[in-house]
């Protein structure tokens, strides 16, 4: 699974700009771009992004709460160490979401809202196919939103949410093997959800949590994120500002 580049498009300043920046940081750090024991610095992430370093200071202090970076002081912000069993864990926890929410949709989905997931993994097929990451990334989303807005159980979507934002959803968009199964998954999903199968609704909403965290997982071994030297503060790292 090859990794997209870090730079992008110069963030618009909104009000949320901290959330959008800490949002780019964590997926660095959990598709392994940024690696443990690695600083975070503001003037660089900031440029990088065309933004200013408060917005990234405060996103850094998201990402503190959240246990993704510490502060060394006088040094800046370090990447934290992030285990195998972290990655398995924050898979589970989304999938286990997910499947509660599929079924409650599937107890009162109406064929239109169907017939609407079905022409969104249409475009998605599409999508893959022409390898448009972006769009790739805003299908599956969008596919998940529709299903979990009929569900109706607006705190468990909400829990959903917020896992979700561990997951580096276009290091996934950008590897056509995993839109594949995606896409397949989906049509699964979208035949059970006609016949009212519950089990297959579990079944085919589980299977894409499952895998993205073998994916992810197998990602980051490649990467060496777990090898030996890669543990612990890099002490030949300079020190971001704070």
């Amino acid at each position: 699974m090859a990794a997209p580049a870090r730079s992008g498009a110069a963030l618009r300043r909104r009000p949320q700009l901290s959330d959008q920046v800490a949002g780019h940081v964590r997926a660095w750090i959990m598709s392994g771009q940024v690696r443990p024991g690695e600083f975070i610095r503001l003037d660089e992430t900031a440029a990088e992004l065309g933004v200013s370093v408060t917005p990234v200071r405060e996103a850094l202090l998201t990402l503190r709460g959240e246990g993704l970076v510490e502060l060394v002081p006088h040094r800046g912000y370090v990447v934290s160490p992030l285990s195998r069993e972290d990655v398995t864990d924050i898979f589970w926890l989304q999938g286990r979401l997910a499947v509660e929410l599929a079924q409650r949709a599937a107890r009162k989905i109406r064929p239109e809202v169907v017939d609407e997931l079905e022409h969104v993994n249409d475009a998605l097929r599409r999508a893959v196919a022409a390898g448009e990451t972006d769009a790739v990334a805003d299908l599956e989303f969008e596919f998940h939103r529709l299903l979990n807005l009929t569900a109706g159980a607006h705190k468990l979507a909400w829990f959903l949410h917020n896992a979700i934002r561990y997951t580096p959803h276009r290091l996934y968009a950008a590897d056509a093997e995993w839109g594949a199964l995606a896409v397949d998954s989906h049509e699964r999903l979208l035949e059970a959800l006609r016949g009212g199968d519950l089990d297959q609704v579990a079944e085919h909403t589980r299977i894409q949590f499952t895998d993205g965290a073998q994916r992810l997982l197998a990602h980051l071994e490649q990467a060496g994120i777990w090898d030996e030297a890669a543990e612990g503060p890099v002490a030949a790292q300079s020190p971001g500002g704070d």
